[in-house]
């Protein structure tokens, strides 16, 4: 280890800056985060630093470098474009014993700048000791996806019921096992779901139950998005990465999955068009028969949980049978698979509504599957229709809009399996749409849109991964 990596307290401490440009205004704005008082010393200053003088957040010292300037200072950065004027800084610095950070010249540093993963009071600095300052830039942005900004409200959290925790808990080692089991449990997600409430209220309880063989399980509802996994929003992959059990649909896709906690139990409960694996009702009730047993359960939905995926169902029943939840949205495939497709849903000049629908066949008895929708609502002028698991009623769902006031040349496009690899777009309008899906041999999961802003795909198709 080439340097001690400690944190120095410098609130209200002057701290001096040699430079006024854009990376002197870098250093400057780190300073400030931790409430030093800065004074910049340079002949001009940039705007940036311009505007933060003026709003006497720092002080100006417009002159060249001396050395005297140094007197009294807690820590100096020279971050000048002149080698000898930072040369010059290190040199009166280290003669003062005052640390010293030289901008790219690690020879001449007492300390370095690590890259910063903020998540106060929780802060993780990550240096090479200048080897390789944009490698520590790259760790960084790795470790703040894994981090939820939460955290330090998980922290403050602890800080706040730490004497409680030393009054219940005699020895270090019970204090030990108590926190992990609330930084790793239900509570922790409470506070990182923003029920910051909840969670003191639950801490509570639980210094004041103090039963460490209680089973606490939880349930994850998850929206797993349309396909590709990097759309996974940062608290989805999180939770898919610290479950016990996760029960899946048919709509995740094979890439999502992969990223499920490799030893958790894998129950599919997924639906398609006439086969449900489990109904309804029996998943509901296998989310709560999971968590009561003490288990992190995952319900990892394609799309979003609460767009056509009875995802307020399950929380009903969770809500009833007092079992601990949260939701984590996710990309609908109405955004995510318009988006790869290049169909803007809404457009100035064609779409300045848009309407999402699920156009399931319905059977009565003695009668043909019909989709039953709201025809008249969905045949306005000036908006687009969105239309999810209605695959096998295109032709029916073609008609209807017809038949309810559309003309039979409105565009209108099917994407199969879209924001993944093997994503397929077939355009026509709604007189032959049909036909060419026919021809085509789209499979599910497939998205309708229907509006004139099918027109603009011609212009804006991006994502074209069978012809890359």
């Amino acid at each position: 280890m080439e340097s001690l990596p400690i944190f120095m307290r410098i609130k209200g401490a002057r701290c001096v800056v040699i430079g006024g440009g854009e990376v002197a205004t870098r250093k400057v704005t780190m300073l400030l985060k931790a409430d030093a008082a800065i004074e910049v010393i340079a002949p001009a200053l940039c705007d940036a630093l311009k505007e933060q003088a003026l709003a006497c957040e720092i002080k100006h010292v417009q002159a060249i470098f001396d050395a005297s300037q140094l007197a009294g200072a807690t820590l100096v950065i020279a971050a000048t474009d002149d080698e000898a004027v930072n040369t010059a800084v290190s040199i009166a610095a280290k003669a003062q014993n005052i640390p010293v950070n030289v901008v790219d010249a690690p020879a001449l540093c007492t300390f370095t700048m690590p890259s910063i993963v903020d998540r106060s009071p929780v802060v993780i600095a990550i240096s090479s000791n200048g080897a390789a300052p944009v490698l520590a830039r790259l760790i960084r942005a790795k470790l703040e996806t894994m981090i939820p900004a939460s955290y330090g409200r998980l922290a403050y959290l602890a800080r706040d019921f730490r004497d409680a925790v030393k009054a219940k808990f005699a020895d270090t080692q019970s204090r030990r096992i108590f926190w992990e089991k609330t930084f790793q449990g239900p509570i922790a997600e409470l506070m990182f779901s923003g029920q910051e409430r909840a969670a003191k209220l639950a801490l509570a309880d639980a210094i004041e139950a103090d039963d460490s063989h209680a089973k606490h399980g939880e349930v994850y509802l998850v929206g797993g998005g349309p396909g590709d996994p990097d759309l996974l929003t940062f608290r989805a992959l999180r939770l898919m990465q610290q479950c016990d059990v996760c029960v899946y649909d048919k709509l995740v896709s094979k890439e999502v999955m992969e990223l499920v906690r490799r030893d958790a139990e894998l129950i599919n409960v997924g639906k398609a068009r006439d086969q449900h694996t489990l109904p309804q009702e029996e998943i509901n009730l296998l989310l709560v028969k999971l968590a009561k047993e003490g288990k992190r359960v995952l319900r990892l939905k394609g799309g979003d949980p609460f767009i056509f995926g009875r995802g307020g169902e399950e929380i009903e029943t969770l809500m009833e049978n007092g079992v601990p939840f949260q939701v984590v949205p996710g990309i609908t495939a109405a955004n995510g698979v318009s988006s790869y497709a290049g169909i803007p849903l809404t457009h100035r000049d064609y779409a300045q509504s848009c309407v999402f629908t699920t156009g399931h066949l319905k059977a009565k008895e003695g009668q043909p599957h019909t989709v039953e929708l709201d025809w008249p609502a969905l045949a306005r002028p000036n908006q687009t229709v969105v239309i999810y698991m209605g695959l096998v009623g295109l032709e029916q769902i073609c008609t209807q809009l017809v038949k309810h006031g559309l003309d039979a040349s409105t565009p209108a496009a099917v994407v199969q399996q879209g924001t993944t690899s093997k994503q397929k777009v077939v355009v026509g309008d709604l007189s032959d749409l049909a036909a060419k899906v026919a021809t085509a041999e789209l499979k599910p999961p497939c998205l309708i849109i229907v509006g004139h802003v099918v027109k603009l795909r011609e212009k804006l198709a991006w994502f074209e991964p069978s012809l890359n």
